[in-house]
C-alpha cells in the first residue's frame, strides 16, 4: 500500500503538479501528510516506518522472502528486489548480511529503473551497485572497486544526497566513494535495493535491529531507516542493572519441593515484591527486537566473559526463572524468541578469527539458556529444525588472511613428490630434511587449528544433548520428544521439497549437524548401555517423593494465560487435581495486594503451572499418572515400556530384548541415514575439490620448476614469464594449503570418518536384521542400501590420503560384511528399483577392482560366493549386462594376453608427458572366483552356452555399432565446410568400442578357463560355438587391420572423447583368444580351431601378419611406404617375450596351414554349401533330405525350424558324408 502510495505522490510531483497544480494541490497535500504524520515519517525519507523489502510490487524475478520481509533468497537467472521506503535528502546507511558469497549487486535505485532477469542494480542510469562477487562497481558501466566478499560479511550501503555520493563498507571498513555526483533534487529518491542470482542470499538491516558496524556511520552523522530507541535502551539498561544488584544479594530464588506437595520460596519476601516492581517496567521493554538484542544479549553475554563452565554462572538461570515467574508469557515467549533468532544471527555472520571467540562466546549463551528446562521447551517448540541447524555449523573461510590463518599456521606444505600415475607419495623416507620440517610444522599448525575447532564442536554436542534430553525434572513432554516431532518435520521437507530452497537446509550445514548428531546419540546411546536396570528401588517406596508423570494424552500444562489476575478461587476449582499432587497449594498472606499482580499470579500458579490440566480432570482413580522421585526416573518412564507408552507416544513396538534406552534414538538414528543420503554424501564428494586443487597446483608448480631448472640461460624473457607462473602457483598453493586445513579439520578429519565409518556399521547390521527376517527386507526403506555403498565410497575416496581407510577399528570384518551384501543383493528378486539395482551393481563392480575389498569378497562363504558367479554367468539378455560384463573384465585384468597396464599404452606413446592421461586400477585379479566360474561353465552346459551365445550376441551388436559410428565421424570429418562431431556422439563410439573390447576379454578368460566349451565337439553347441567366435574375430581383424581403413583414418583425427579408441586394445583382446586356442591347447584341438577359422570366408593371413608389422608389401604400396605400421613388438613394457613368441609360433602355423589348404584339390560347386558357398555340405536334414552345412544349419536352428528350402519342419540333422563312388 506504502508503495502504491509513493508511486502516486512521485507521479503527481513529477508530472501533474507542474502542469495542473492548482487542481492537485490539495491532492498532493493530503497524501504527503498520511505518509509523513500517520507513518511516523522521517524528515528526508518517504515510505512507511517499518521498512522492509517490497514484496508487493517492488521486485522482478522469483524471489523467495523470510517471514520478517528482510532476508531474500534468489530463485531465477538474476532476480531484483527493493525496499518499501526511499530518501531524497541527509545522509542515510543500511546494511546487508552476506550469506552467500555468489553473484550478487547490491545498492540504491529509484522508481524509474526498471529490471529483467538480464539487468538489475547497476545496469540501469539512475541505480548503483557493489558486486563484491566480481569485485566492481555498477553504474550501465563497471570499473574495478572495493575487495571481494565471502558468506558471512557485512556490507555497509552508505549515501549522501547533500553530497551526491555513494560509499560502501565491507565489515566496517570503507571501500571508498565508489559514485559522486548523483542525481539529486526533485524527481529524485534513491530505494535500497539488490539484485541477485540463483539461490544466491541476503539479510537487509535497516536499523530494526542494532547495526553491526555503526562507528563509522555515527562519526559522519549517517542516519538509518529506523530511529534507535534511545529512551528506551537507558530505560532498559538501567532497569537491568537494578536487577543485578537485587540479583548480586544471592537471594535463591528458585521453587523448592518438599514435604510431598507443598512448594514455596525461600529467602526474604521484599526481594521478590522489588523484582516484581522491576519486571513491571522491564518486560514490556523486552518484547521489542531492538532491545532484546542491544540490552539483554549483550547483558547475558557480559555474565560469561570471564570464562568457566556454562553451570559456574548460575545468574542466567535465575534470570530466566524470573522471567517466567514474573513476565507475561506472550512477554516472555516473544523475548525468548526473539534472543534466540539475535543469537542464530549474530554467530551466522560473525567473523571468523583465529581462536574462534565469536562462535565460542555465542554458542555458551545458547547452551546456558537452553539448560534451562522450561525454556528449552518453549524454544524447541517454537524453533524449528532448519534454523537450529545454524548453531550446528562451522562456516569455512575464503580469505584465509582474515580468518588468521597466516598466523595460526605459518609455515604451509603439500605434496612435492609424485608417482608415474602422478599420485602423491606417502613414503616420507625420500623426504629432505627441509620438507620433513615444513610439514612437521604445517601439521602442528593443523592440530592447534583442530583443538580450537574441536572447542566450537562440542559445544554444538552439549547444544544438542540438551536437545535430546529425556531426563526432563518437569512434567509434560520430554526435550527429546519435541525434537523428534520438530525433526520428522524437518526430514520431510528436505525429502520432499527438493526444489524450494526456503525449506531446504544446505547440504554444507546438513554435514556438521550430522556429525554433532552422531557424536551426541552415541553418547546417549553409550549411557543407556552402561546403565543397569535393576537400579530402580520399588514403587512403595517411590510413593514417598512426589513427582508426576502425567501421560500427554490425558492431561496438558496449563500456562499463566489460562488464568484470571485475581486467582482466589483457584484452589477450589482444582480439587481433584490438588489431591492427585499431593496436597494443595500454601500461599503466603504478605502478597495479596491486588497491585502486585505479578507478584500475586506467580505465587497462585506457578508452583502448579506444569501439572493443572486445561480442562477438568476425572475421578482421581481415572487419572493416568505414576508417582516417582526425579533421582529415580528412567528411559522407560519417558519412552514407556510394552505395557505403556510414556511421554514418547506413538513408538513402534519394539522386540522383547531392545533396550529401553535406545527406542527414541531408533528414529533419530533412521533420520540420521535418511540425511546422509539427502545431500551430506554429495557435499563430502564437493569440498574433495580443494584437496585437487592443491595436487594439481602442486604438479604444476613441480613442471614449472623443473622448466626453470632446464631454461637456457640465453633466454630471460621465458625465465621471466616462468618466474611470474612459479610465483602464482606457490601463492595459490600457500592459500588452498590453509584452506585444506580447515576443511580437514572440520569435514575429513579422523573424528569425522569414524562418524561415518559407525554409520556404515549400523547401515550393514541393519540389512543383515532385515535380511535374516525374510519379509522385514522388504520394508527396509531404499536408502539404507544407498548410504551403505556411498559412506564405503566416501571412506574410501574422500578421507585419504590424511586419514587411512585401514587403520579403522574391525575394517577387515566390515569390508567382509559389504561384500557379503552386494553379492547376495545386486541381483536379489525382492529389489525392483531399477536405480537401486544399478547402484549395487556399480558398487560391486568398484570392490572387485582393489586387491583389499576384492579379498574381501574372497573371504565370503563359499556358497555365497558361487550363487554371486552364477548371477554374473546369467545370459546377458533382457538385464543390463554392461555392468556385469565390467565386473568379469576386472576379475580376469592382469591375467589376460598383454592385460597388465594400468594406462593405455598407445596413449603413453603419443603424449608421454601429459600426467593428466585417464588411468585405470592396478590389475588385481581373482583366481579364486576364476575358479568358480570354470566349475559352473563346466558342470553347467546349458548355462555356458546360454552365457556365450549371449556374448557373442552382443559383441556382434557392440561392434556393428561401433563400426556405424566411425563411418559418419569420417563423412562428417571430410566434408568441406566446418563441422562439429557432436560430444555424445563421440562419447557412445568411445563407450562401443570399449564393451567390444570387454567382450573379447571375457571370451579370453572363457576360453583359457574352460577350452572345451569351444574345443570338445561332444559337447552340443561347441562347433557352433567355435564358428561363430571365429566368424566374429575375422570380421574384427579386417575391420581394424585393413590398410588406410575406416579405423586407421577415425584413429588419426585424434578426436577429443576418442582417445581409448586404438589399436592395441582390441588387437590385443583379439590376439589373446587366437593364441589360446592355436597355440595352448591340446592337438586335437588347435586343429579344430585351424580348420574353422581357415574355412571362414572372411579369414586374411596378412591380418595375423599385421599384428607383428608384417603387412604385404604389395597391398601396402609406395603411398604408405613412410606410415609407420602397428606391431606387438613396439610393445615389449606391456607384453611379455613369451608372448611374442606364442603370436610368431601362431603366425607361422596358420601360415602353412592356409598354403596346405590352398594347395589341396579345390571342391566342386556342387559340393559346396547352397547357402553359404564357403564349406562344404556336412550335414542332412529330417525328413526332407535338404543339405548344407552344419554352420548354416545350426545357425539357423537357434531361431528357426523350417527347412531354407520346402519349409517343412526339420525333426532331425545328420551327418553327411559324400559318397565315394561320387
Amino acid at each position: 500500500m506504502f508503495s502504491a502510495m509513493f508511486s502516486l505522490i512521485y507521479f503527481i510531483y513529477n508530472t501533474v503538479y507542474p502542469m495542473y497544480s492548482l487542481i492537485y494541490v490539495d491532492l498532493l497535500m493530503y497524501l504527503t501528510f498520511y505518509l509523513f504524520f500517520c507513518t511516523d515519517q522521517i524528515d528526508g525519507c518517504l515510505g512507511p516506518s517499518t521498512v522492509v523489502l517490497d514484496h508487493s510490487s517492488g521486485f522482478e524475478g522469483l524471489l523467495f522472502v523470510d517471514d520478517d520481509l528482510l532476508g531474500v533468497i534468489g530463485h531465477s537467472n538474476f532476480s531484483s528486489i527493493r525496499a518499501t521506503t526511499c530518501v531524497y535528502k541527509g545522509k542515510w546507511v543500511y546494511e546487508v548480511l552476506i550469506s552467500s558469497q555468489g553473484l550478487m549487486q547490491i545498492g540504491w535505485c529509484t522508481l524509474n529503473c526498471r529490471f529483467n532477469q538480464e539487468e538489475g542494480v547497476g545496469d540501469t542510469p539512475d541505480s548503483y551497485a557493489y558486486d563484491g562477487n566480481r569485485v566492481r562497481k555498477w553504474n550501465v558501466t563497471t570499473t574495478n572497486y572495493g575487495k571481494s566478499w565471502a558468506a558471512g560479511d557485512i556490507v555497509s550501503c552508505l549515501i549522501d544526497l547533500d553530497e551526491g555520493t555513494i560509499t560502501f563498507c565491507l565489515n566496517g571498513q570503507s571501500l571508498g566513494v565508489a559514485f559522486s555526483n548523483i542525481k539529486t533534487g526533485p524527481g529524485f529518491a534513491y530505494f535500497p535495493a539488490i539484485s541477485l542470482s540463483f539461490k544466491e542470499s541476503v539479510a537487509f538491516n535497516f536499523g530494526s535491529r542494532p547495526l553491526r558496524y555503526p562507528s563509522h556511520f555515527y562519526a559522519y552523522t549517517y542516519r538509518f531507516y529506523i530511529i534507535p530507541p534511545t529512551t528506551d535502551l537507558t530505560k532498559a539498561n538501567r532497569l537491568l542493572g537494578y536487577l543485578k544488584t537485587v540479583l548480586s544479594t544471592s537471594i535463591d530464588t528458585q521453587l523448592m519441593a518438599r514435604d510431598g506437595g507443598t512448594w514455596q520460596i525461600q529467602g526474604d519476601p521484599t526481594i521478590l515484591v522489588t523484582l516484581a516492581h522491576i519486571f513491571n517496567h522491564f518486560a514490556p521493554l523486552m518484547c521489542k527486537v531492538y532491545l532484546v538484542e542491544d540490552v539483554l544479549m549483550n547483558f547475558l553475554l557480559s555474565i560469561l566473559e570471564g570464562g568457566g563452565s556454562v553451570d559456574e554462572h548460575p545468574l542466567i538461570q535465575q534470570l530466566l526463572d524470573l522471567f517466567w515467574l514474573l513476565m507475561e508469557d506472550h512477554e516472555v515467549s516473544e523475548c525468548l524468541k526473539q534472543l534466540m533468532m539475535s543469537l542464530l544471527r549474530a554467530y551466522r555472520f560473525s567473523p571468523i578469527i583465529p581462536d574462534l571467540g565469536f562462535q565460542i562466546h555465542y554458542l555458551r549463551l545458547t547452551t546456558a539458556i537452553l539448560r534451562h528446562e522450561k525454556s528449552r521447551k518453549y524454544l524447541s517448540i517454537t524453533f524449528d529444525v532448519l534454523r537450529s541447524v545454524v548453531f550446528f555449523y562451522i562456516k569455512t573461510p575464503l580469505r584465509v588472511k582474515e580468518a588468521g590463518l597466516e598466523e595460526l599456521i605459518p609455515t604451509t606444505w603439500w605434496p612435492t613428490r609424485f608417482d608415474k600415475e602422478g599420485k602423491d607419495e606417502r613414503d616420507t623416507r625420500e623426504e629432505t630434511s627441509e620438507e620433513r620440517l615444513r610439514r612437521r610444522a604445517y601439521e602442528r599448525g593443523c592440530h592447534r587449528l583442530k583443538k580450537r575447532i574441536e572447542v566450537v564442536e562440542e559445544l554444538q554436542v552439549q547444544i544438542l544433548r540438551l536437545m535430546l534430553n529425556n531426563k526432563d525434572k518437569g512434567t509434560g513432554e520430554a526435550s527429546r520428544y519435541i525434537f523428534l516431532n520438530k525433526f520428522r518435520k524437518f526430514l520431510q521437507e528436505n525429502a520432499s521439497n527438493r526444489g524450494n530452497p526456503t525449506v531446504l537446509c544446505p547440504p554444507e550445514y546438513m554435514v556438521c549437524f550430522l556429525h554433532r548428531l552422531i557424536t551426541a546419540i552415541r553418547s546417549y546411546w553409550d549411557e543407556g548401555k552402561r546403565r543397569s536396570p535393576g537400579s530402580i528401588s520399588s514403587e512403595d517406596d517411590l510413593a514417598a517423593k512426589a513427582n508426576i508423570i502425567i501421560d500427554p494424552a490425558e492431561i496438558q500444562a496449563t500456562s499463566m494465560d489460562d488464568l484470571d489476575e485475581d486467582e482466589e478461587t483457584g484452589a477450589a476449582q482444582r480439587p481433584s487435581g490438588a489431591v492427585a499432587m499431593g496436597g494443595a497449594l500454601a500461599r503466603p498472606s504478605w502478597l495479596s495486594s491486588p497491585t502486585l499482580g505479578r507478584a500475586n499470579r506467580f505465587l497462585s500458579t506457578a508452583a502448579v503451572s506444569l501439572m493443572t490440566p486445561r480442562r477438568p480432570l476425572a475421578p482421581p482413580e481415572k487419572v493416568k499418572i505414576r508417582t516417582l522421585a526425579v533421582e529415580h526416573r528412567t528411559e522407560e518412564d519417558i519412552e514407556g515400556s510394552h505395557g505403556n507408552d510414556g511421554l514418547l507416544l506413538g513408538r513402534p513396538f519394539e522386540e522383547p530384548d531392545q533396550p529401553i534406552t535406545e527406542k527414541s534414538l531408533l528414529e533419530i538414528l533412521d533420520g540420521v541415514v535418511m540425511m546422509y543420503n539427502l545431500s551430506v554424501h554429495q557435499q563430502l564428494g564437493k569440498m574433495v575439490v580443494v584437496s585437487d586443487d592443491v595436487h594439481e597446483y602442486a604438479i604444476a608448480l613441480k613442471d614449472t620448476d623443473e622448466k626453470i631448472a632446464r631454461c637456457p640461460s640465453r633466454r630471460p624473457d621465458i625465465l621471466e614469464e616462468l618466474q611470474k607462473s612459479q610465483k602464482v602457483f606457490a601463492e595459490k598453493l600457500n592459500h588452498l594449503s590453509r584452506r585444506l586445513a580447515w576443511i580437514n579439520a572440520t569435514i575429513y578429519s579422523k573424528e569425522k570418518m569414524l562418524d561415518v565409518y559407525w554409520l556404515l556399521q549400523v547401515c550393514i547390521r541393519t540389512i543383515e536384521h532385515a535380511d535374516s527376517t525374510g519379509s522385514l527386507f522388504a520394508f527396509m526403506p531404499e536408502f539404507y542400501l544407498n548410504v551403505v555403498m556411498n559412506s564405503y565410497s566416501a571412506l574410501k575416496n574422500y578421507f585419504s590420503p590424511s586419514n587411512c581407510i585401514e587403520e579403522l577399528p574391525g575394517y577387515e570384518d566390515t569390508l567382509a560384511q559389504l561384500a557379503a551384501i552386494l553379492a547376495k543383493h545386486f541381483a536379489d528378486p525382492r529389489i525392483v528399483g531399477t536405480d537401486i539395482k544399478d547402484s549395487l551393481m556399480q558398487a560391486l563392480a568398484s570392490y572387485v577392482c582393489y586387491p583389499q575389498s576384492l579379498r574381501a569378497v574372497e573371504r565370503i562363504p563359499e556358497e555365497q560366493r558361487m550363487a554371486m558367479m552364477r548371477n554374473l554367468l546369467a545370459p546377458y539378455e533382457q538385464r543390463p549386462w554392461a555392468q556385469t560384463n565390467w565386473i568379469l573384465v576386472r576379475l580376469w585384468r592382469g591375467c589376460g594376453f598383454g592385460y597388465r597396464y594400468t594406462r593405455l599404452p598407445h596413449l603413453l606413446k603419443t603424449k608421454p608427458e601429459d600426467a593428466n592421461l585417464p588411468s585405470l586400477q592396478k590389475p588385481c585379479p581373482s583366481l579364486l572366483l576364476q575358479r568358480h566360474m570354470a566349475e559352473l561353465l563346466s558342470q553347467d552346459k546349458d548355462m555356458a552356452a546360454s552365457f556365450l551365445n549371449s556374448v557373442l550376441n552382443q559383441l556382434n551388436w557392440a561392434f556393428s555399432e561401433f563400426i556405424g559410428m566411425i563411418q559418419e565421424i569420417q563423412q562428417a570429418a571430410e566434408r568441406p565446410e566446418r563441422n562439429f562431431v557432436d560430444t555424445r556422439q563421440l562419447k557412445v563410439c568411445a563407450t562401443c568400442f570399449d564393451l567390444s573390447v570387454s567382450l573379447l576379454r571375457v571370451l579370453e578368460m572363457t576360453i583359457t578357463l574352460v577350452p572345451e566349451i569351444f574345443l570338445d565337439w561332444t559337447r552340443p553347441s561347441a562347433e557352433l560355438l567355435l564358428r561363430r567366435l571365429a566368424q566374429l574375430l575375422n570380421q574384427v581383424l579386417n575391420r581394424v587391420t585393413a590398410e588406410r581403413n575406416l579405423f586407421d583414418r577415425v584413429v588419426n583425427l585424434r578426436l577429443p572423447g576418442l582417445e581409448s579408441v586404438d589399436h592395441y586394445p582390441i588387437l590385443v583382446a583379439v590376439t589373446g583368444i587366437l593364441v589360446r586356442i592355436l597355440v595352448d591347447s591340446n592337438k586335437q584341438g588347435i586343429s579344430r580351431a585351424a580348420s574353422v577359422l581357415l574355412s571362414d570366408p572372411c579369414f586374411q593371413l596378412r591380418s595375423i601378419q599385421y599384428l607383428l608389422g608384417e603387412g604385404d608389401a604389395g597391398d601396402a604400396g609406395a603411398a604408405s611406404a613412410d606410415r609407420k605400421h602397428f606391431s606387438l613388438h613396439a610393445y615389449t613394457d606391456y607384453i611379455s617375450t613369451e608372448e611374442e613368441q606364442k603370436v610368431e609360433q601362431m603366425l607361422t602355423f596358420l601360415t602353412e596351414e592356409s598354403k596346405q589348404a590352398a594347395a589341396s584339390t579345390p571342391t566342386s560347386e556342387d559340393d559346396l554349401c547352397p547357402i553359404c558357398y564357403a564349406h562344404s555340405i556336412s550335414a542332412i536334414f529330417k525328413p526332407c533330405s535338404h543339405k548344407s552345412c552344419k554352420a548354416c544349419i545350426n545357425q539357423h536352428l537357434m531361431n528357426n525350424k523350417d527347412c531354407f528350402f520346402c519349409k517343412a519342419t526339420i525333426t532331425g540333422v545328420d551327418d553327411y558324408t559324400k559318397p565315394a563312388s561320387s
